[in-house]
């Protein structure tokens, strides 16, 4: 035990130095960015063609690609697209309608408009088609690029960032590698008085209790098990739970199971709020971030997959995303970068290419977790600070995001 101690002691010495700021982007609204993006966004599928065309050439300068494909309107995913379009990682916006879509488009240039962003909106069936408005979206892109370059940043204290958390292809080494690492770093966070998000409630059906437990208030821990609860009712309707046929094949056997091994993500500090897609914590500490929607089954599954999740913790402005995996995902993500946590050892030596931190050597003895979790920590403040993870590099920048309903939160909810 010495010896082993020892070691732990000796690798996390580089971060006791470390200096716990970094240097991001500062908006009109006294949140700071940590990347400097432009974004199109299309405002129905019908305009996602074009929206691509316009985006692709510019994908290696930081233009990044979202959009809702509905073509009726919805609460939701208005409250959504206005968020990360304001989002601090956000410097300017180019919205593509089609022209008939449902989509609020006015609505939505005022508010980027009013966070002092550049902002443009092309209407392809004003603008004389598909090649016209591609030409002058990219021409758009390019004075835009020019306007944003040299751009100063300013050194932010750890306390300005809101990083969340997810998992995604779990199996039996999630719970006992990554998703507890990932635990440690979120406690070293909120330690700082950052912000830390985990979700989501579907995948903590079994959790409940122990989630009340932790809250800052009684009035808050009940709101926590209610939300829980209304997840595993929501699932029963559906005949169907968040458990998939990869989570067998790689070993876990229950919800249950699986529940526990995602909960280990959210550390052991007391949480602080339950919050919704859209909401934006004002202050440092734990939020349980509910994706499940409220009333009834009206949209079909809550999320069809993980980047459905990342658009929603987006949305509540996180930074950036710890995305812990053990059967393996490739994926990243536009507007926050994603830091990839493998669990698996077998699958880090199969995707090395696509993964930030192997958190798999805990298995073969060649780590310990909290020595993952310092890792995890000190990727998230170079992450902040401008290193690009491995998915950035890649370019991944997947987005989607559906219907859904909510009801606002209530006072109990966010008691601090």
């Amino acid at each position: 035990m010495l010896r082993s101690t020892t070691r732990i002691r000796n690798v996390l010495e580089p971060y006791k130095s470390m200096t716990l700021e970094f240097r991001g982007y500062p908006r009109s609204d006294g949140r700071t960015g940590i990347r400097n993006l432009v974004v199109v966004a299309y405002l129905v599928k019908c305009a996602h063609h074009v929206s691509r065309e316009i985006q692709y050439p510019f994908r290696e300068k930081g233009v990044h690609l979202i959009g809702f494909p509905g073509c009726y309107p919805n609460e939701y995913s208005h409250r959504l697209m206005e968020s990360i379009c304001t989002h601090p990682n956000v410097g300017a916006v180019l919205l593509v309608s089609l022209g008939c879509e449902g989509f609020d488009r006015f609505g939505l240039q005022t508010s980027v408009n009013q966070s002092d962003r550049p902002v443009e909106t092309l209407v392809i069936q004003e603008n004389s088609g598909t090649q016209n408005t591609v030409n002058l979206g990219r021409a758009w892109i390019e004075k835009t690029l020019s306007e944003l370059e040299g751009q100063p940043r300013k050194k932010t204290p750890i306390q300005e960032l809101i990083v969340g958390t997810i998992c995604g292809g779990s199996d039996g080494t999630s719970g006992i590698t990554a998703n507890p690492a990932v635990g440690h770093a979120f406690d070293r966070l909120i330690d700082q008085q950052a912000c830390c998000i985990f979700e989501e409630t579907g995948e903590l059906i079994g959790c409940e209790v122990h989630m009340q437990s932790r809250a800052v208030t009684p009035e808050l821990g009940v709101e926590i098990r209610a939300s829980v609860e209304k997840a595993a009712k929501y699932y029963n309707t559906l005949g169907y739970s968040s458990f998939a046929p990869g989570n067998a094949d790689g070993g876990l056997s229950t919800i249950e199971e699986k529940s526990l091994g995602a909960y280990s993500k959210s550390g052991t500090r007391s949480i602080s709020g339950l919050i919704k897609p859209g909401d934006v914590p004002n202050k440092g500490g734990l939020y349980l971030l509910d994706v499940v929607p409220d009333g009834d089954v009206r949209y079909g599954f809550p999320n069809i997959n993980d980047n459905a999740e990342i658009a929603e913790l987006i949305a509540c402005g996180c930074h950036l995303i710890l995305f812990t995996t053990g059967r393996g995902s490739v994926v990243g993500s536009a507007v926050s970068p994603v830091i990839k946590v493998c669990a698996n050892p077998e699958t880090y030596r199969n995707l090395s290419g696509d993964m930030d931190i192997d958190a798999g050597r805990v298995l073969s003895g060649d780590s310990e977790l909290d020595q993952i979790g310092e890792e995890i920590f000190h990727l998230v403040l170079q992450t902040a600070d401008g290193f690009q993870t491995v998915s950035e590099k890649l370019f991944h920048q997947e987005f989607i995001m559906t219907y859904k309903s909510f009801d606002p939160i209530g006072p109990s909810c966010l008691p601090n």
